[in-house]
């Protein structure tokens, strides 16, 4: 199998570099050697799919924890019994929802499950990707990586949830910042073709591309890599990536992140500990070098006054009494999973903006119970993985491709199903240089799950099929297999398997969809008061971008009205 990952080796041609026999076979032994060399790391390091490293979960070494990171186990505090606003979440719908009522004089509560994690330029506070301890993913046992290599881990309250959905798996953050945290800093409005074919009307483009993507931009200083940063060694991948692009056709545009370029610059000059430049942040970027939600909307809400964070508060259920005020059930948690108390809170409106899952999972439950007798049809409705898929080819010469993360451009391919290709970063790689050129593909797909209550288990259960996973799979791969074979790619993943997945999302979106389950500023249709504020108001798609950009944008507009109209 290793042999076959070369990728046309034995029809290869020097070029007039190299014009002599003789050196023609040198070039050729070295091209074999690396070739083996980084497959054979492919496959102990990536394994193949549905590989296996073990079956025995670890628990977490609470102390060695507390050692690293002792912010995260400080006495919670207690939330007030009764909140002008409860907001549940603290994401980019909740973050800009909470700051924006603050400023109009509203108090409100914010509840997060996840711990508020700290940042500092020399310290572990969180872990890598290649080796999570507890601080990783949220109280799991195994996790499986984007190669499809599944190993035990620490259970604990780490930062990513990775939830299991009968044949997808939905990544989401789990800390006061939610998604920001876990991102890859990708911030790029769709065009307005594809969101209105997403949209279908219900939110007005123009509005967002003259008001509110440019006011989130502004708040979260987003800009495209800097020169300096795109010429250094870890970003080869990405200098890599637009070279075979280029000779593809194609035209890469520069995309905006949500990084701060400064950090990136101290750790290349190493006065900080490496992070975003050694292939960390899906488990959360200890320096600070994301600009996340902690350091600007939700640091600016608590600034007022007007705005508390509680971490460590998970949600349950939610109800409304007969004289209109929303009851919350809440369990107080500490990070390693104990339920310390369990409280049931009030408030006079309340913002749902705990991601597309969160959401729709606690008003999928309200309405099978009863708890929200009003809700409509549409509740569970509309969900959809916003066509991710994870694609790898390999490189086109010989060089360190590099693990820093921030993506530097992006294409649009219309030659098929519509797609962006976005230049990614290879996680969880063990420090070994795989010869991997990374995108994450986000492709049309207009196939919808839906979400139902298992009254058995209490749980949600989410209506998916596999031929969705496998359509946006073939488009993904055709247009990167075109890009491999006309920039010469040395290695062909396919033949293990590692060319193209989608079984994951890290972009959940539905389940409470714009204009359908609520109206078009995410009221609940139904249960005056409620609000929809997050990912759950997005129609499955954000129109083929990553939909945090979308997502907060949409929240600025919504909130405004809301404050303005006074309901």
């Amino acid at each position: 199998m290793v042999g076959s990952l070369l990728r046309g080796a034995p029809t290869h041609r020097p070029t007039s570099r190299y014009s002599s026999a003789n050196s023609y076979r040198i070039l050729e032994t070295r091209v074999h050697r690396r070739a083996f060399l980084k497959a054979a790391g492919a496959a102990a390091a990536l394994g193949t799919a549905d590989t296996v490293w073990g079956t025995d979960p670890a628990v977490a070494d609470v102390s060695q924890i507390r050692d690293w990171v002792p912010e995260i186990f400080a006495p919670l505090p207690d939330p007030p019994e009764h909140s002008p606003v409860i907001i549940i979440g603290s994401g980019f719908g909740a973050a800009v929802t909470a700051l924006r009522l603050s400023q109009a004089g509203v108090a409100n509560t914010v509840l997060e499950r996840g711990s508020r994690w700290p940042t500092d330029p020399w310290r572990d506070v969180f872990c890598s990707d290649d080796l999570p301890d507890g601080r990783g993913y949220w109280h799991r046992t195994s996790f499986t990586t984007v190669s499809k290599v599944t190993a035990p881990c620490d259970y604990f309250g780490g930062v990513l949830d990775t939830t299991d959905f009968g044949g997808i798996q939905v990544w989401r953050g789990a800390a006061v910042g939610g998604g920001s945290i876990v991102y890859t800093g990708c911030m790029i409005a769709p065009e307005r073709r594809w969101f209105d074919d997403m949209f279908g009307g219900s939110v007005d483009y123009t509005e967002l591309d003259t008001t509110y993507y440019p006011r989130v931009r502004n708040m979260l200083r987003l800009s495209p890599m800097p020169a300096d940063v795109y010429g250094s060694a870890p970003f080869t991948h990405s200098r890599q990536w637009d070279a075979q692009i280029r000779k593809a056709g194609y035209e890469p545009t520069p995309s905006d992140s949500g990084f701060n370029w400064d950090i990136l610059r101290a750790e290349l000059a190493g006065a900080v500990q490496k992070s975003a430049t050694i292939g960390r942040s899906n488990l959360g970027n200890s320096n600070g070098a994301k600009f996340d939600l902690t350091q600007n909307y939700l640091r600016y809400a608590e600034d007022t006054g007007n705005t508390a964070i509680y971490p460590g508060h998970q949600v349950n259920s939610i109800q409304q009494d007969p004289n209109g005020t929303y009851v919350v059930t809440v369990a107080k948690l500490d990070p390693s999973g104990t339920v310390l108390a369990t409280r049931t809170l009030t408030c006079d409106r309340l913002f749902l903006g705990a991601g597309s899952i969160g959401t729709t999972e606690l008003l999928v439950r309200a309405q099978a119970t009863g708890a929200l007798p009003n809700l409509n049809e549409h509740i569970g409705d509309g969900w959809g993985t916003n066509g991710d898929v994870v694609l790898a080819r390999g490189e086109s010469e010989l060089a360190c491709t590099g693990f820093g993360v921030p993506s530097a451009g992006h294409i649009t391919d219309t030659t098929g199903t519509p797609l962006t290709l976005e230049n990614w970063y290879v996680p969880g790689n063990f420090g070994l240089d795989l010869g991997i050129v990374a995108s994450l593909a986000i492709v049309r797909d207009t196939t919808r799950g839906r979400f139902g209550y298992d009254a058995e288990r209490d749980t949600i259960t989410l209506t998916w099929p596999k031929q969705a996973q496998d359509a946006v799979i073939a488009a993904a791969r055709a247009v990167d297999s075109k890009i491999a074979d006309a920039a010469g790619a040395l290695l062909d993943y396919s033949i293990a398997g590692l060319d193209a997945n989608a079984w994951f999302t890290a972009h959940p979106l539905g389940g409470a969809v714009l204009g359908q389950a609520t109206d078009g500023y995410g009221r609940v249709i139904g249960h005056p008061g409620l609000y929809v504020t997050d990912g759950a108001g997005l129609p499955g798609s954000a129109g083929l971008v990553n939909p945090a950009l979308t997502i907060a944008a949409i929240a600025e507009r919504n909130i405004e009205e809301i404050i303005r109209a006074g309901k």
